[in-house]
């Protein structure tokens, strides 16, 4: 089976861009780094970049864990078929590596001995110790097994596609259901508030207390 039917013309072309250099275009701005990337024009950018040139386009943030570049994948899973990729939890969001990282080769043949024995899960491409039954460790490791092998896709299937979609509209559901939770709970509270302010118990003493003696008046002594 051919490549381009089972991955994107512009993955191989993100797997290989340097990103977070300065953007030239944005030399002397703040956070002018290019940690962007527009899957339409195939092309690394920054924050600018995207008000400017690419705001109507497929564009997906990379970020940064130990010097090396991840994806969240509530972004990645929208355009590619990330099943088989190990994901990690990294800042309380799910993301997968980018590219395959650099190992001790004598650590990596350790590995490669300890998991025959233990039945712990590899990377089938650079033999990286895995923490779940995953087949790869990084989108890039992903793509030399399918060169390989042809035994998997980055192409969504329309039931994979239809899936995320459910699913993002069950969280747009649960959001909205917070929200209106949220609001119903404040205007209680609001109104509790009120009544117990503005009672008219609370008035009725309020106004008693303010006409009530504060003691018996004495008389001023006579003179002499």
């Amino acid at each position: 089976m051919e490549l381009m039917s089972l991955t994107p013309p512009w993955l191989e072309r993100l797997l290989s861009t340097k990103f977070f250099s300065p953007c030239k275009a944005h030399f002397n701005a703040p956070r002018n780094e290019c940690n962007m990337y527009c899957l339409d024009c195939k092309e690394s950018f920054c924050f600018y970049c995207k008000q400017s040139w690419h705001n109507d386009h497929q564009v997906i943030q990379i970020r940064r864990s130990s010097y090396h570049d991840v994806v969240r994948v509530a972004e990645i899973q929208k355009v590619l078929d990330i099943s088989g990729v190990q994901t990690y939890v990294i800042n309380s969001a799910r993301v997968i590596f980018i590219n395959e990282r650099p190992q001790n080769q004598i650590k990596t043949t350790n590995a490669v001995i300890s998991a025959s024995k233990t039945n712990s899960h590899l990377c089938e491409i650079c033999t990286r110790y895995l923490l779940d039954p995953f087949r790869f460790c990084s989108l890039g490791c992903k793509l030399v097994g399918i060169k390989k092998n042809g035994n998997a896709s980055f192409i969504l299937s329309t039931k994979k596609e239809e899936e995320i979609g459910k699913m993002q509209e069950r969280r747009l559901l649960s959001k909205e259901e917070d929200e209106e939770i949220l609001i119903m709970r404040e205007g209680i509270h609001k109104q509790q508030v009120y009544k117990s302010t503005f009672s008219p118990y609370s008035s009725q003493q309020a106004y008693s207390n303010s006409r009530r003696r504060k003691g018996i008046p004495h008389r001023a002594p006579l003179g002499p």
